[in-house]
């Protein structure tokens, strides 16, 4: 085996088996797509920008700092959607999350405003002294799974909290645009 260095071996290995995969199925690199469904001339596909003002850890460090996210995100044919969010992390490092996922409109009969979603994506910006803090990271690349629950108010906007795996609770309002 070549001689590669042990950050470098994990990125390698997927580019390697997507690159074996691609030549052996020639239609999956056609038929996959980070945004399934995309159509830029749909009006049916809506857009939404999000924004969370605040972030609640599970447990206190003085390392943390106010985390600030932007994001937007499309909603595609059958309940999918996808977008990519800014954000400063807990310790005021700029970073990145690249998503796709799927949205639950309506979780409960009682209940008809209520929402969920779940997005799986590329998290980047957890780097030096910091890129222990989020699982798998290498290079400050980690993977993110992230769910949500959201209640739509009066009008357009919702409010969502999305939990941020074991280490806080994200709350923000959604509006589309």
């Amino acid at each position: 085996m070549l001689p590669v260095r042990q950050p470098f071996r994990a990125p390698l290995l997927v580019g390697l088996t997507i690159a074996l995969l691609s030549t052996l199925l020639p239609g999956l690199a056609r038929a996959w797509s980070p945004c399934p469904g995309y159509a830029a001339d749909d009006p049916s596909q809506t857009r939404s920008i999000f924004l969370s003002p605040y972030t609640h850890h599970w447990r206190h460090s003085d390392d943390h700092q106010p985390v600030f996210l932007l994001g937007a995100q499309r909603h595609l044919p059958n309940d999918r959607l996808c977008g990519i969010s800014v954000f400063s992390n807990s310790f005021g490092q700029p970073s990145l999350y690249a998503f796709t996922g799927w949205h639950w409109p309506q979780v409960s009969q009682r209940h008809p405003r209520l929402y969920a979603s779940l997005t799986a994506g590329v998290l980047y910006g957890y780097v030096g002294e910091h890129q222990d803090k989020v699982p798998l990271n290498v290079k400050g690349f980690s993977p993110a799974l992230i769910p949500a629950m959201g209640w739509r108010l009066n009008g357009d906007a919702t409010v969502e909290v999305h939990v941020l795996g074991t280490a806080a609770l994200m709350f923000g309002l959604s509006r589309p645009f």
